[in-house]
């Protein structure tokens, strides 16, 4: 047999891949917000390739998927800005068949859909400013002839506020404002409307400024079958421990289930409503229970007919488990799926939720919890590239100076042919989530895998701050952004050069929103404590100054700063010391900065005044403005546009010529 020839190295960087960035694009079909209820599952699906307009689906045993939003309708809410559960299945009061209820991104009113094919009907009245009306987080009334939601309202001086009301699902609201029934006032900010079983009393979450719904909220119950607006009692979270309450779920009439994090970690608790007792512990365990609330209508477990509960948990990633309230006993699911998102539905034995792993994308599952069969509803991505291509996670931990540990995934660089030179260790980027709470996930991303099969290695750093460690984990950020998630990524990424698997003179950093205000800090004002660390940094949708920030942030993140740096003016030397503006110099790297020119959480005005200080020091920068995009970008065209760019600056900065995309030219 004749010898296979060695083939030629081919320096990392330059490596060829058949991922492209269309293929990511088209990966970045969002799935969220699964429901089911009597064998029909339906979900949130955003469409990249529609402009990331949002439908919903609905699937049906025997006859598969049928989408029930045609364009333009689009199912996608802005309270908070960041919006969540869009939409609810009912029973139309007029004929009895079963339609959707659903916010319209355009005007943000709530609208019913109408069989045989007629257009949807408005359900909201229509706001005397655009989008000024906004709803989320759905609930059906127990009697089936409202919805109860959490109701946002801008009025023209600004003022925005907050609470729980109840549209008619009969359209009366559409033309009388008054129609609209107010249940729960009196904070500023509302939750998981959930009324009891019996319809004569609602649980909420609320909270207030400057809290943010991770730090501390409270859960109240209220009368909900009376005219006038309950402000509720407190049976969670009022007490002198300051903790976050989450996902109310009544038991019966006279129990609750709900998360909290009193334990420094997010545990489902059991409230007796008639007894007064203390909360009780369903599993105490320094696991996570629950996420950060930045997305409404989430509920990370749910009810099974037996009167288990379908559940989440974990370190990190969470995983698919069941939970006896009465015993206490924690039975993981292993259906193939090691990843799921902290919102699941029940039906009866079936759990239904988003779930994939490290060789599977984000796909929308149905779980038999008695027989532990799964069916695969629908998949992100339906055909995922040879598996060779796909880098493998290893988790990692890194020690800073003090000892504690900050978390971290390594994806080494792969390919099933491509050989670098000998001795030559690979570039690097170091992925920086955004949030700060956020946190990386070891479900397949074929945005990491555009880099990793060109040989560039990814290292994903949960630094501190982030979720899915416990509450301490979180606080360490507390009062210190810009410094500890700096001094974590920089040591991270030295971390790993020291080990020999990467190249430290070859060394980027990349993140979105949180995350890119982190990178730019490590490349600015991280020079002073660290040094010049990074070759090159890009920023999607960056944070930039956050003084500039505060003046300009929505109602929802406000008051966030007064936590990650701390209250103004009191604390302004801090955020000057900290922003990457004002503090470029001959040192700063190469920046990249892709920005949305409609984005209402860090306005665009951002970038542009990185762009004048980069410019005014001579440092190599490109800036790029795409139209219409918000926070987050959902175009497909956009997101292929800024990887290609992205990996071509990488291409110019770390020193390798990169195949298939055209070079840039850099400021």
């Amino acid at each position: 047999m004749a010898d296979v020839p060695t083939p030629d190295p081919i320096p990392y960087g330059a490596w060829p891949s058949p991922i492209t960035a269309g293929t990511v694009a088209r990966a970045r079909l969002r799935l969220d917000y699964p429901l089911t209820a009597h064998g029909r599952v339906w979900w949130q699906e955003a469409r990249p390739e529609e402009g990331g307009r949002t439908t919903v689906v609905e699937h049906t045993p025997g006859d598969g998927n049928r989408q029930l939003l045609q364009a333009p309708w689009d199912a996608r809410s802005r309270v908070h800005e960041y919006g969540g559960l869009s939409y609810l299945p009912v029973r139309s009061p007029r004929d009895g068949s079963r339609q959707i209820v659903f916010a319209h991104f355009p005007d943000q009113r709530l609208y019913l859909t109408a069989p045989h094919g007629r257009p949807p009907v408005p359900l909201t009245p229509e706001p005397a400013a655009p989008a000024a009306l906004r709803y989320a987080d759905f609930a059906l009334s127990p009697d089936g002839r409202e919805v109860w939601c959490v109701h946002e309202r801008h009025g023209g001086t600004g003022r925005i506020t907050r609470s729980i009301v109840a549209v008619p699902l009969d359209g009366s609201a559409a033309g009388a404002p008054d129609a609209l029934r107010e249940l729960a006032v009196g904070a500023d900010f509302f939750a998981y409307p959930t009324p009891s079983p019996d319809g004569r009393r609602l649980a909420w979450i609320c909270w207030n400024h400057p809290d943010m719904p991770w730090d501390a909220t409270e859960l109240r119950i209220g009368p909900a079958d009376r005219a006038a607006a309950t402000t509720g009692r407190p049976v969670m979270g009022a007490g002198p421990v300051r903790e976050a309450v989450l996902a109310p779920c009544w038991r019966d009439t006279d129990t609750l289930y709900a998360a909290s994090d009193r334990s420094g970690w997010w545990n489902l608790y059991e409230v007796d409503l008639a007894g007064h007792a203390r909360p009780r512990a369903l599993h105490p365990a320094e696991e996570e229970y629950a996420h950060p609330l930045w997305d409404l209508g989430g509920r990370p477990f749910a009810p099974l007919a037996d009167g288990r509960l379908a559940v989440v948990h974990g370190r990190g990633d969470q995983r698919l488990a069941v939970l006896d309230p009465k015993t206490g006993t924690l039975t993981d699911l292993d259906c193939g799926y090691p990843v799921f998102s902290p919102a699941l539905s029940t039906d009866r034995a079936y759990v239904v939720g988003l779930a994939g792993g490290p060789a599977k994308p984000p796909c929308v599952v149905r779980v038999d919890t008695t027989t532990g069969a799964v069916e695969e509803l629908r998949r992100e991505l339906d055909v995922l590239p040879d598996p060779a291509y796909l880098p493998a996670p290893r988790p990692a931990e890194f020690r800073d100076a003090s000892g504690q540990v900050v978390h971290a995934s390594v994806y080494p660089p792969s390919h099933p042919t491509a050989r670098a030179p000998e001795g030559e260790p690979p570039p690097y980027v170091v992925w920086v989530h955004g949030g700060p709470t956020g946190s990386e996930s070891g479900v397949v991303d074929l945005s990491k895998a555009y880099f990793t099969s060109r040989g560039i290695g990814v290292l994903a750093v949960d630094y501190s701050g982030s979720s899915g460690y416990g509450r301490a984990y979180r606080e360490r950020l507390k009062g210190r952004w810009g410094v500890v998630d700096v001094a974590d990524v920089v040591m991270a990424a030295r971390h790993l050069a020291a080990r020999g698997e990467a190249d430290g003179r070859r060394l980027a950093v990349r993140g979105p929103s949180a995350g890119g205000w982190t990178a730019l800090a490590a490349v600015t004002t991280g020079i002073a404590t660290h040094g010049p660390v990074f070759r090159a940094a890009t920023s999607y949708f960056g944070v930039a100054d956050p003084r500039l920030l505060v003046a300009q942030l929505h109602d929802f993140e406000s008051r966030y700063l007064d936590g990650l740096i701390g209250p103004l003016p009191a604390r302004a030397e801090s955020y000057r010391e900290r922003s990457p503006l004002g503090h470029v110099t001959d040192d700063t790297c190469p920046v990249l900065l892709l920005h949305g020119t409609d984005d209402p959480v860090v306005p665009p005005a951002q970038a542009e005044a990185l762009v004048r200080e980069l410019a005014s020091h001579g440092v190599g920068h490109l800036h790029l403005a795409f139209a219409g995009e918000s926070h987050g970008f959902r175009a497909a065209e956009t997101i292929a546009r800024a990887l290609e760019t992205e990996l071509a600056f990488y291409g110019r900065t770390l020193g390798f010529d990169p195949p298939g995309v055209p070079p840039v030219e850099l400021s």
